[in-house]
């Protein structure tokens, strides 16, 4: 049914604390990555590849790199805003099932990709189209799927053996969940509210009285 999409997109939620830690289901990693793979991509580059992570050792290295740039952001917030942060998870790196981090290879399809010669993100771009495949085909199995961006790229490179002119996008923490907030994190903490479609919507030319931060 066509509503079942809308609901797919409006029940996503960016999951940290309600990883059950259970495993997957067989087949279902194949299928939402299947579901990723299948985004749209500019001159059909396809650009980027999945690490799916299992191993312990690898998420608590990385847990401690996420930690310690944690502190390195609350050390710039004023009070208020750092007692709000400070109850705020902001990773389900250990609590997860797996992980999988998604890489963008800008020389993928090259040297001349059909499309990207007057915009080189376009690329990047697509990559972001598979993780938003990869993260909706999740929501529909009833799992959830958390982005970790609290992390140096140069340092996950060197943890994952990534080559040089790999560029790591995203860290995504992925299982079985208790369940998903009805309300997103941010906004149950107070740390940001959504802005209205309305303010977001502009006729024909940029209007500055309807743009809202």
């Amino acid at each position: 049914m066509i509503s079942d999409i809308y609901d797919v997109i409006h029940r996503r939620r960016d999951v940290r604390g309600q990883f059950s830690g259970e495993p997957l289901a067989p087949g279902v990693l194949d299928r939402v990555l299947a579901a990723a793979h299948a985004a749209p991509s500019v001159g059909l580059s396809q650009p980027w590849d999945f690490i799916v992570i299992r191993d312990r050792g690898l998420r608590e290295a990385f847990h401690r790199h996420v930690r310690a740039e944690r502190d390195t952001f609350a050390a710039t917030l004023g009070v208020q805003d750092a007692r709000r942060f400070s109850g705020i998870k902001i990773d389900g790196i250990l609590e997860s099932t797996l992980s999988i981090v998604v890489t963008y290879d800008p020389d993928r399809g090259g040297p001349a990709v059909l499309g990207r010669h007057a915009i080189s993100d376009t690329g990047l771009y697509s990559t972001c189209l598979a993780i938003q495949n990869l993260w909706l085909a999740a929501t529909a199995e009833d799992l959830g799927l958390g982005w970790v961006s609290f992390y140096r790229e140069q340092f996950l490179q060197r943890l994952l053996a990534i080559p040089a002119g790999i560029r790591p996008v995203a860290w995504l923490c992925l299982g079985p969940v208790t369940h998903l907030e009805a309300v997103p994190d941010l906004e149950r903490h107070g740390w940001r509210h959504r802005r209205p479609l309305s303010a977001a919507i502009h006729h024909d030319r940029w209007n500055p009285a309807s743009a809202t931060r």
